[in-house]
């Protein structure tokens, strides 16, 4: 799964260098919006494992994997949802945007459910554990650092496409070797990203309070629990094909 929130049309941009956002009074707004973020992020994470159990090991799993339709409009409506949640944050109902998050990671739960039966649940367990280690040390350094990484853009976005490009010509070439590289690279790529994202959220909910939207902990709540959602599932599902161990 690539995360297409990364790749947006228009990205909003720091108004100040972190060295500047230290002089200002976010401290407190700041640590109430990553409490959300992670607090939505657990609740997607559980809505979505939920959904993948229920798909797979129930008949839903035949009516959504027997139709190529079902399963592709599934996955294009992920992509819609996302597109809607992260160009339409500003303008939706805190409840609304959250609605559609949880929609988006019960869909994601149905299209992701095939790895149930791909894997032993002893390696996506572990996968998952792996994971969210990483993926917990990344985010601490991403809300410490005093360092701005908005330039990690470009070059994460780079590998980003690249990746996406690769991926899809190993399709056809089937060559495990690549599958292992490109599973590597994933990883390492997602774990930057979710360092910039944690910066980044930062720095939106700056702009938020300077634009004077009283929302902003509930409206930067769902929107960062979206980025680093996509992040972990990335993570974990590039630790999965790394060294998982497959159904015989």
């Amino acid at each position: 799964m690539f995360d297409p929130y990364n790749t947006p049309a228009e990205e909003m941009e720091p108004a100040h260098s972190l060295a500047e956002l230290d002089d200002l009074v976010v401290d407190d707004v700041f640590k109430a919006v990553l409490r959300r973020v992670y607090l939505w992020m657990a609740l997607g994470l559980l809505v979505t494992t939920g959904t993948a159990f229920a798909t797979a090991f129930t008949p839903l799993g035949a009516w959504v994997f027997s139709n190529i339709y079902v399963f592709f409009g599934l996955f294009i409506g992920e992509l819609i949802l996302v597109g809607v949640l992260s160009a339409g944050i500003q303008k939706l109902h805190p409840s609304m945007a959250g609605a559609m998050f949880f929609v988006y990671a019960a869909i994601n739960g149905m299209t992701l459910s095939t790895i149930f039966l791909v894997y032993e649940l002893g390696s996506i367990g572990i996968a998952f554990f792996i994971a969210a280690c990483m993926f917990g040390a990344m985010s601490l350094i991403g809300y410490s650092t005093r360092k701005d990484l908005t330039q990690w853009r470009s070059f994460l976005m780079m590998g980003l496409i690249g990746l996406i490009v690769v991926s899809v010509v190993n399709m056809f070439l089937g060559s495990a070797g690549m599958d292992w590289v490109i599973s590597l690279v994933g990883v390492m790529l997602f774990l930057g990203l979710t360092v910039y994202d944690t910066q980044k959220i930062k720095q939106m909910t700056v702009m938020s309070l300077q634009t004077g939207d009283e929302a902003v902990a509930s409206k930067m709540g769902i929107l960062g629990a979206l980025r680093l959602y996509l992040d972990f599932v990335n993570i974990f599902l590039y630790l999965l094909r790394f060294f998982g161990r497959r159904r015989r």
